[in-house]
């Protein structure tokens, strides 16, 4: 049997940045995992949307589907959203939907690439806090696994990490920055929390105007691609299963 067809799940935004970097994380993956087909969806402002994308797989004859969503937190979008467009799909279809990718060790050594690709080195590691900046939420599960990551992260050697938030919860980056400033840290970096650019993550720059150091988004890190690929497997094999495959 064919390999279950991976759907990539992506919020959309109005900014081209945003389904560019979507693009570009899914090149990465496909070079990753030669074979295995990977199609993009987008639940708002770009196209295809994923019930298009869903309809054109049926009509080919596809059947079975893992449906990813590109969300760093299990949060409204892949408790409510996904799965509402995912059962208006054609019946012939067999769907699983893969976990989110956060929390996961692979996306904190992406954070810290993209920090030391800003200009940061290990070495700078003791005497740096680092803001670890979300676009935020209003699910009280997503805003508890962004504070237990900047716990972990503290563990690895930074001076101190503080989570941050561009919309729905507090603090924002400023008020992070200017509190590890108050702690003594001899410089301040900010780690965009986020998967491509965007309105928030905007926000999130400019909140980072008084940090020394202000990392890029996650993107299309070779880390990322690899969770996309874990969460793939992880949801395809009880899928398999299912088939008698």
């Amino acid at each position: 049997m064919c390999r279950p067809v991976l759907l990539v799940v992506a919020h959309g935004s109005r900014d081209p940045r945003h389904a560019a970097t979507v693009h570009a994380l899914v090149r990465r993956v496909r070079s990753l995992r030669p074979g295995l087909r990977v199609e993009t969806g987008f639940l708002d402002f770009n196209i295809p949307s994923v019930k298009g994308v869903l309809e054109s797989l049926d009509a080919e004859g596809v059947r079975d589907v893992v449906a990813l969503p590109l969300l760093l937190t299990r949060a409204f979008h892949a408790k409510a959203d996904i799965p509402a467009v995912l059962a208006q799909a054609p019946s012939r279809l067999r769907i699983r939907q893969a976990e989110v990718l956060g929390p996961s060790p692979l996306l904190m050594s992406a954070l810290e690439r993209r920090l030391y690709e800003a200009g940061l080195t290990p070495a700078d590691k003791s005497s740096t806090g680092v803001v670890l900046a979300s676009a935020g939420s209003s699910d009280p599960e997503a805003i508890a696994v962004i504070a237990e990551i900047a716990r972990e992260w503290r563990h690895t050697g930074w001076c101190a990490v503080r989570p941050a938030f561009a919309s729905a919860s507090l603090p924002r980056t400023e008020q992070a920055v200017r509190e590890l400033r108050a702690l003594g840290c001899a410089r301040v970096a900010v780690a965009p929390y986020v998967l491509a650019p965007g309105f928030l993550p905007d926000r999130i720059a400019r909140g980072a105007a008084e940090a020394d150091v202000l990392a890029d988004v996650l993107g299309p890190a070779p880390e990322v691609a690899r969770v996309l690929l874990e969460r793939y497997d992880a949801a395809r094999v009880p899928l398999l299963a299912a088939v008698g495959a």
